[in-house]
């Protein structure tokens, strides 16, 4: 088991061991997945994943919605 410890900032180290498995470098993004047991999984945000600001609004995807806002 891999530990860390919190600080006063809730701030905390992420273990070398754990870097390595996510292969994460300086700057990278993480994101935090909690299930409905309060486990959390974290994982290194995939490059260009979130590039384009609207890839989370996929419900205004539509073609109406290409029609009705291709003018703006």
């Amino acid at each position: 088991m891999i530990t860390s410890r919190l600080s006063s900032k809730s701030q905390t180290t992420i273990p070398q061991a754990v870097r390595k498995a996510l292969k994460l470098r300086e700057g990278d993004e993480l994101m935090y997945l909690i299930d409905e047991d309060g486990r959390v999984v974290l994982t290194r945000v995939p490059e260009g994943l979130f590039d384009d600001p609207f890839a989370t609004f996929t419900e205004w995807n539509s073609e109406e919605d290409e029609k009705g806002y291709a003018h703006l």
